[in-house]
């Protein structure tokens, strides 16, 4: 099997039609957990981590969380310190002089759980493995190029996809149609032949639909965000519950796929590369998207 290349994990020319899913989909797991709230177990927060086990009061404990996760959902892409020592940097100044000393320890923990709570469950690893035999699958993803790449190499997300956009290393972010178009482009196929699946509507859904995408799939990751909907112009041509109810909507299977090497890798590369001479602004949150190991079955089509 093949090391992806950095930008791209598309050594395919797709010749059906695509789906295209984010992140955020991806990091449904059943137990419905979030990183930034549960990182022990079910029934234990970060904020209960560090009265319990560093003996901060809870005030204090309330007051480094949130301003760590504040400042650390900014996530610039900043060259000249390594992500390792940036978020070590934001939990040092988070806990405060107090409690500077704990910042290595409490960085390692956060950063252990946080994959495990970012995990793909084995329903939506499952889902994958069967949507991928019948369809291409292209993940588009939000963020700075090497937080957002982290996660791929955590997640060993490569395996899965056919094509694989950070907006980090290209001029656009989601919802700008240029972002799907691009994939779509890559990928060899047209937008009205593709389906977008994301958690988002202002992004994912939005963006979709301005790229004129033959459908859109919302999947909020809260009940709670369903008034939104009602609220807002932006509309999916399905909303569901869970990423693993996808098959529900899809057509009848189509037969199985056939990917050939594609051509166009070389000059892919090699646009990225002149992308990156660029300035990009930051982007207001980088952790929209997934996280522990899933297994990658060894491919039969020569990735």
């Amino acid at each position: 099997m093949t090391t992806p290349q950095k930008i791209l994990y598309t050594n395919f020319k797709a010749t059906t039609a695509p789906i295209g899913l984010t992140t955020g989909t991806l990091r449904q797991r059943m137990n419905g957990h979030r990183f930034d709230t549960n990182l022990n177990n079910p029934d234990k927060t970060l904020v209960d981590i560090l009265c319990e086990q560093y003996h901060l009061s809870h005030s204090e404990a309330l007051i480094a969380t949130q301003t760590f996760l504040r400042h650390f959902r900014l996530c610039p892409d900043n060259e000249k310190l390594s992500l390792d020592k940036w978020r070590l940097l934001l939990w040092t100044r988070a806990l405060g002089e107090k409690y500077a000393n704990l910042a290595g320890d409490v960085y390692r923990r956060w950063l252990q759980l946080r994959y495990f709570y970012l995990a793909l469950s084995p329903e939506v690893l499952s889902l994958l493995i069967k949507l991928r035999s019948h369809y291409h699958l292209a993940l588009i993803t939000n963020g700075p190029s090497r937080a957002q790449w982290e996660k791929v190499h955590y997640l060993n997300l490569s395996c899965h996809f056919d094509l694989i956009l950070v907006s980090g290393d290209l001029p656009w972010e989601k919802p700008h149609s240029g972002i799907f178009l691009e994939a779509c482009h890559f990928l060899g196929v047209e937008p009205a032949n593709c389906l977008m699946v994301g958690d988002k509507l202002e992004t994912d859904v939005q963006g979709g639909l301005a790229a004129g995408l033959g459908g859109t799939v919302w999947i909020p990751l809260s009940s709670s965000v369903l008034p939104n909907l009602l609220q807002s112009d932006t509309h999916p041509t399905f909303t569901l519950k869970s990423v693993t109810d996808l098959p529900h909507i899809l057509t009848s299977p189509m037969k199985p796929v056939v990917r050939t090497k594609s051509r166009d890798l070389q000059g892919f590369t090699s646009l990225v590369q002149n992308l990156s001479l660029l300035s990009l602004p930051d982007l207001d949150d980088c952790n929209s998207n997934s996280s522990h190991s899933s297994q990658c079955s060894t491919s039969s089509d020569g990735s």
